[in-house]
C-alpha cells in the first residue's frame, strides 16, 4: 500500500449538518466504522478513556477555497494576517481537522462523542484515545487574537 494513500475508517453521523464556526461543546455525534474492514473488536478498550482524539476531512470544502499563504482568520480585520500553518481554519491544503472529543459510549461500531466540530458525512481518518501524556509537556503559548477567536467554539 502506498504511505500516502488514506482510506477513511469510517464516517460522521448526526450532529450538525452545515459548517457553522461556534458552539461545539454540546454537539452529538457517532463515528461509523467501516463494517467492511473493522469488527466490534477494533474498538474494544476504547470506553475505558474519556477522551478520543478525532482525525478527519473537512469535506464540503472546494478544492478551489483551499488557502496556502496567508490570511486574516475570519476574515476579521482585527486580527493579524497568519499564514495558514498558524490557524486551524478548515480550508486548509490537505483539509485535514484534528480535535479532541468528549467519549460519550463505545456500542458496536459506533462511538458516539460531544464536542466535535466535523459535520454528518465527514470521512473519519482515524480515532487515537487520548492519553495526558502526549499533551503538551511545557506551557502553552499563544497569540491573543487566537484567544478572541476560540472565545465561543466550545
Amino acid at each position: 500500500m502506498d504511505p500516502l494513500t488514506v482510506t477513511p475508517i469510517g464516517s460522521v453521523h448526526g450532529g450538525r449538518r452545515e459548517p457553522i464556526d461556534d458552539d461545539w461543546a454540546d454537539v452529538e455525534c457517532q463515528i461509523r466504522l467501516d463494517d467492511t474492514r473493522f469488527g466490534p473488536a477494533a474498538l474494544g478498550g476504547l470506553d475505558g478513556f474519556s477522551h478520543v482524539d478525532v482525525i478527519f476531512v473537512f469535506h464540503r470544502v472546494d478544492e478551489d477555497d483551499v488557502h496556502l499563504g496567508a490570511r486574516r482568520p475570519r476574515d476579521n480585520r482585527d486580527w493579524p494576517q497568519v499564514g495558514i500553518f498558524a490557524q486551524r481554519a478548515k480550508a486548509r491544503p490537505n483539509r485535514i481537522g484534528v480535535t479532541t472529543c468528549e467519549l460519550v459510549a463505545v456500542d458496536g461500531l459506533g462511538v458516539t462523542v460531544r464536542g466535535l466540530d466535523a459535520i454528518e458525512g465527514s470521512p473519519v481518518l482515524d480515532l487515537k484515545p487520548h492519553m495526558t501524556e502526549f499533551g503538551p509537556r511545557t506551557p502553552v503559548r499563544q497569540p491573543a487574537w487566537s484567544n478572541a477567536l476560540m472565545h465561543g467554539y466550545w
